[in-house]
């Protein structure tokens, strides 16, 4: 039985979560929850699941669960997600945090010897040098949760760097792929209605206008960079809209692996909490008949500058990334309240980066500064 605790059971990815955890019960069992502010979901899942202990970000929530819930610990704030990242007899933290709040319970939960399983891009993008540093330190695992970086995990299998010639992550396009019918020109006119149509995805609102600028793909090409030890220059994209080769490994003989599968979350999600067993399912079906034809596309480096930052800020390293993801957090709330336009987001991301002073090596206190060195330069 592998002890997980939750952090972030609310959101899309925690919700997927527990249907796995469901799946498994005599494999897995839910030790610990960490929401939001979803005090009524959070109350459903720990009457169902029955954790010893959950967090909440608000304390007048926090205590009005904790009469709901009078047999559990109820926790709240920062200092209630440090608790339950080192709650002992836990074995694996996943953490589907939105945002910085994600990053010292990460930190915590391997300093205190525990595997963790990253769904927040934040942890790696900001500071996946010091969480790659500190989970060799400290002899543990740190293991995707996104589908591009689980293939990816699931093609190398455990092969060294020196065997890849270059890891391939694959993008639906979005919305815009199409560069007959949007055309630079065209992109500069985008309405917010038109960037939060996913032709494949519901999601929430910044992922979705991340996927319709590239951004969301520049943000996994830094993860990979640090969650596999492979240089920005080995770490390549893809266009492939039908979402169903999820990344691929290409090694120095020249052979490629890829993994493939009708997209659904559940699939990575088992793979991190059961590794490195594989646990019978059958969400996951797919038929190459129906399927028919999968194709692949060059992406357009012109029309989609994000790419190029993200490799900037990849090369760099630093607190450059850190940069690179809060200056896109604040372009993209300005494009949604109609103050920016599209293609001005990745402008206004190289603005923050090229009058950002790099700190090497950061510890997290340098990396939080850097972020909100950001936030004002780009807000300003």
């Amino acid at each position: 039985m592998k002890n997980i605790v939750l952090l972030g059971s609310t959101g899309s990815i925690g919700t997927s979560t527990l249907k796995v955890v469901e799946d498994l019960p005599d494999q897995l069992r839910l030790v610990g929850l960490a929401a939001g502010g979803n005090a009524d979901l959070l109350v459903e899942q720990s009457r169902r699941h029955r954790p010893t202990v959950v967090s909440l970000n608000d304390p007048d929530k926090a205590r009005r669960v904790q009469n709901e819930l009078p047999g559990t610990r109820v926790l709240c704030g920062a200092e209630g997600l440090l608790e339950l990242a080192t709650l002992p007899g836990a074995d694996i933290v996943l953490i589907a945090i939105v945002g910085t709040a994600g990053l010292a319970p990460a930190l915590a939960a391997i300093r205190a010897g525990k595997d963790i399983a990253v769904a927040s891009k934040e942890i790696l993008v900001m500071a996946g040098e010091a969480v790659m540093a500190e989970a060799r330190q400290h002899g543990v695992r740190v293991l995707a949760v996104d589908s591009e970086h689980s293939a990816i995990f699931q093609c190398l299998d455990g092969k060294p760097p020196e065997s890849v010639r270059n890891l391939w992550l694959t993008a639906s396009g979005g919305p815009f792929r199409d560069a007959a019918r949007w055309p630079k020109n065209a992109l500069a006119a985008v309405t917010l209605d038109q960037a939060l149509k996913h032709p494949s995805w519901v999601m929430g609102r910044k992922i979705t206008i991340d996927s319709a600028t590239l951004f969301n793909k520049g943000l996994e090409m830094i993860e990979a960079r640090w969650l596999f030890d492979i240089g920005m220059d080995r770490v390549r994209v893809v266009v492939h809209p039908q979402s169903i080769v999820h990344s691929m490994v290409e090694f120095v003989d020249g052979s490629i692996l890829a993994q493939m599968s009708t997209p659904d979350m559940c699939l990575p999600i088992q793979y991190a909490l059961t590794y490195p067993a594989r646990s019978r399912s059958d969400r996951v079906q797919t038929n190459f008949a129906k399927l028919g034809t999968l194709t692949f596309e060059e992406p357009d480096i012109d029309r989609f500058p994000a790419l190029g930052l993200a490799r900037r800020a990849g090369d760099v390293g630093g607190t450059l990334p850190a940069v690179f993801n809060a200056a896109n957090e604040v372009a993209v709330e300005a494009f949604c309240h109609r103050s920016l336009g599209f293609l001005e987001i990745p402008v206004l991301v190289k603005r923050a980066m090229d009058a950002h002073a790099v700190v090497e090596n950061p510890d997290l206190a340098a990396i939080l500064a850097a972020d909100v060195w950001a936030r004002g330069a780009a807000t300003r």
